[in-house]
């Protein structure tokens, strides 16, 4: 092992560049928690898993002067740049479910418990971070995590390098800002039932509290919803994890698509 990486010591930082900015973008694998030489250790070992599967010859050139040139240090750059993306893009995908939470999370009266989310790093309501760890949950059973560090992560190697992205003429920058807009879209698709539902409660409760003040309907209110908000989350659960399983499938197709647009414009220059 020693032996190929020290005959291929150029190459193996390139790659091991890449696999490491992805693993500390990645949701879980970049918490403080996990020690960092253990990510150090998993994306070196990745980047030895990963050598006989690329081909950096457009590189070649720009090796020949010495491993620690001003080139090598620039393509070194680009193949962090791209690990960056990749993880960054997937940190987007579970920033929709926690934002989904944080939707209805202020009807139900929850938006004044927020806890620290160790997934995201951030202060999070607790429902945004109930559905973070669904989301979470469902990645790593349906072996998405699996995927992303051999078929995406070889993929991505095999289509795209660091030329590539000088190339792309901003389709990163807008991919990436068409990532944030479908943030939204998804995180209201996944709200909007249970926070219907308790806009329809809240106006029943308002019509009741005119009708009959008596009733002090704000100190059942709250419980009320809570209720209803916990019922539509368990009838609703199956249909969310599947569509946390299809925004999973969606998304990874899109930035297939965007290595491949990249790709080709690389070699279309």
């Amino acid at each position: 092992m020693l032996d190929a990486i020290v005959a291929n010591a150029p190459v193996y930082l390139l790659i091991a560049g890449r696999c490491f900015a992805l693993v500390m973008t990645l949701p879980l694998f970049s918490l403080r928690t996990v020690p960092r030489i253990a990510k150090v250790a998993f994306a070196g070992y990745l980047a030895y898993l990963m050598i006989p599967h690329v081909d950096f010859s457009s590189y070649a050139p720009y090796l020949t002067d010495g491993a620690f040139s001003l080139h090598f240090v620039l393509l070194l750059a680009g193949e962090v740049l791209l690990g960056i993306i990749t993880g960054f893009y997937v940190t987007i995908i579970f920033a929709a479910f926690s934002t989904a939470g944080q939707f209805f999370a202020f009807q139900m009266g929850f938006s004044a418990s927020e806890v620290y989310d160790a997934l995201s790093q951030v202060e999070n309501p607790l429902m945004g971070q109930f559905f973070n760890l669904i989301a979470m949950l469902m990645f790593l059973q349906n072996h998405w995590a699996q995927r992303v560090f051999s078929q995406a992560l070889a993929s991505s190697f095999a289509s795209v390098s660091a030329f590539s992205v000088v190339a792309g003429d901003g389709r990163i920058a807008a991919f990436l800002l068409g990532g944030l807009s479908k943030l939204f879209v998804d995180a209201f698709v996944i709200a909007l039932p249970i926070m219907g539902t308790l806009l329809l409660i809240n106006v029943a409760m308002g019509m009741l509290s005119k009708a009959s003040p008596m009733m002090n309907m704000m100190s059942e209110g709250f419980p009320t919803m809570i209720l209803v908000a916990f019922f539509i989350i368990m009838a609703l659960l199956p249909n969310i994890c599947e569509f946390f399983l299809h925004s999973f499938e969606s998304a990874f197709m899109q930035l297939e698509r965007l290595f491949v647009a990249v790709a080709s414009a690389g070699r279309g220059t």
